[in-house]
């Protein structure tokens, strides 16, 4: 029974059919957000960039929203290895009182993230090889400054009417913002690829954590960000309002380079007010060609069923183990642990590709 389940565009599987799967074809690794859910590639991921990226060095783009730039950001460390064991080690460890005000919530997560990058920023932003770029949402007209909770409550509540109408309509009220590489925006992200505004700012050494903050802020449990230097001005939500799955125009990448998606869904889902409707999921829709150079892993339902809960670790732990953190760490580092799995079988896949396995999006 395997773990690991591999879906690919057809330029991705046609490549990989002639030349095998290359780290030095490797361009763009995105990064989801989603929460706790992100820990399982904990031993993936330090493979991959501990192991397998560093003898075939190149400027590959790490871009994503939430844990997910958070993961890309411990990435970039010079010991990446010992970084991403440490964002396990600190977001399992998140402890708040039964009922957590916004303020214990944020001090949290900003905490956590000084431990992870603080003093580490010029090693994150000048990565010799990697090109960090962090997605968030930025609030417009009802959400563009909301002078109290009811005011934000009302101003996601029409969000959420808008994106039921049409997922273009949630650009009325939110925007993207991109806090990428000082070395430049992502080339194959150009103006105007989909109907919301979207905004590049430079990253360094002031706003990383900032930014990274703003990037995993949860609508109503946690304040806007309302500063990102070097940003346009206004409230920061979490990037995975608009770019949840990070459903973004790859195959506008040159011929031969492709994307590595390590998900935890064999679904790309746009946004994240867009998990309850299907009919938008990214293989879908009108943006399928977008996919044609991924190569997208997740783990196996059968994977799944082996996890303790049998599932991911996900937000709603915090409510279902409460007080009892010990209970919630042990389990969330036991879902780590078994995250070798996809690690190890990813890594035969790489010395022996089983083609047989790709499935088509």
């Amino acid at each position: 029974m395997h773990a690991l389940s591999f879906h690919a565009g057809p330029h991705a599987l046609a490549h990989i059919r002639q030349h095998g799967l290359r780290a030095r074809d490797i361009a763009v690794v995105p990064a989801a957000a989603g929460g706790p859910k992100g820990l399982i590639f904990q031993s993936l991921d330090q493979w991959l960039f501990g192991d397998w990226f560093p003898p075939a060095p190149r400027a590959r783009a790490l871009i994503g929203a939430s844990i997910g730039a958070w993961r890309m950001a411990a990435a970039c460390h010079a010991d990446p290895v010992a970084a991403l064991a440490r964002l396990g080690e600190l977001y399992c460890g998140q402890r708040y009182t039964a009922k957590p005000s916004p303020q214990e919530i944020n001090a949290v997560c900003r905490t956590l993230l000084h431990e992870l990058v603080g003093g580490h920023e010029a090693q994150v932003i000048a990565h010799p090889h990697h090109r960090l770029h962090v997605i968030a949402a930025r609030g417009r007209r009802a959400l563009a400054e909301p002078a109290h909770r009811r005011a934000e409550a009302t101003g996601f509540a029409a969000a959420a009417l808008l994106n039921l109408a049409s997922r273009a309509s949630l650009g009325r009220v939110a925007e993207r913002v991109v806090v990428s590489d000082a070395r430049g925006a992502p080339s194959w992200m150009p103006a105007g690829f989909d109907s919301f505004t979207t905004h590049f700012a430079t990253l360094d050494s002031t706003n990383l954590a900032d930014a990274l903050l703003a990037s995993g802020t949860l609508p109503m449990l946690m304040p806007p960000v309302r500063t990102i230097a070097g940003a346009p001005p206004g409230a920061y939500w979490d990037g995975g309002l608009i770019d949840y799955h990070l459903a973004l125009p790859y195959s506008n990448l040159a011929p031969g380079e492709i994307v590595l998606y390590p998900h935890f869904s064999e679904h790309i889902v746009p946004g994240w007010l867009d998990k309850a409707m299907p009919w938008r999921r990214m293989a879908r829709g009108a943006q399928r060609g977008w996919l044609d150079n991924v190569l997208l892993v997740a783990p196996t339902p059968h994977f799944l069923s082996t996890l303790p809960r049998g599932k991911l670790p996900d937000r709603k732990d915090f409510t279902f183990y409460g007080l009892d953190h010990d209970a919630r760490i042990r389990n969330w580092q036991q879902a780590i642990g078994q995250g070798q799995r996809l690690r190890d079988e990813f890594a035969a896949f790489v010395g022996q590709p089983d083609l047989s396995r790709i499935q088509a999006f």
